[in-house]
C-alpha cells in the first residue's frame, strides 16, 4: 500500500525552516543533502549561489516524514507561498508507481517523468487536473 507524506519547497530558508520544524518536533533528518552535492551533467551545471542549498531532507514524524527541499534558478519563479506544497506518493513498487503516477497525470502536466534518478529511486513529478503537485517515489 502506497504511503503519502507532505513535500514543501522553500526560496532558500529550508533548512532554518527544518531546524525550526525538528525543534518543535524532535527527532532527527533521515537525511538533509544539498544542491552542491548532485553530479553534473548534460551541460548542466549548478550555479554556486544554489550549491549551499537544500536539495532534499526529510524530519520523520510519527509515521509519516515531512519532506522539503528548496528551489532556485528556474524554478524560484514558480514558488509561490501558500502553494509551496506537493504530496509525496511512496509506491512499494515499480508497477505501482506507474499505475499512480498515470492515473494522476490524467489531463494533468507531468513534469518529470517517471525515471530511474541519481539517487537511486524510480520518480516522477507531475500537476493534476485541479493543480495539485505530486511527487511519485518508488526507491529500489
Amino acid at each position: 500500500m502506497a504511503t503519502v507524506n507532505t513535500y514543501l519547497t522553500f526560496n532558500g530558508n529550508c533548512e532554518e525552516a527544518f531546524n525550526f520544524y525538528k525543534s518543535v518536533f524532535g527527532g532527527e533528518f533521515a537525511y538533509i543533502g544539498r544542491f552542491g552535492e548532485m553530479p553534473e551533467g548534460d551541460g548542466y551545471s549548478v550555479p554556486e549561489a544554489d550549491k549551499n542549498k537544500i536539495m532534499h531532507v526529510g524530519l520523520p514524524i510519527g509515521n509519516t516524514i515531512l519532506m522539503g527541499s528548496d528551489t532556485g534558478g528556474d524554478w524560484a519563479t514558480k514558488l509561490i507561498e501558500g502553494n509551496n506544497f506537493s504530496v509525496s506518493v511512496n509506491t512499494e513498487s515499480k508497477e505501482e508507481a506507474d499505475c499512480i503516477f498515470n492515473g494522476l497525470a490524467a489531463e494533468g502536466q507531468i513534469t518529470m517523468p517517471m525515471e530511474n534518478t541519481f539517487w537511486g529511486a524510480y520518480f516522477g513529478m507531475l500537476t493534476d487536473k485541479f493543480g495539485i503537485q505530486w511527487m511519485v517515489n518508488f526507491d529500489h
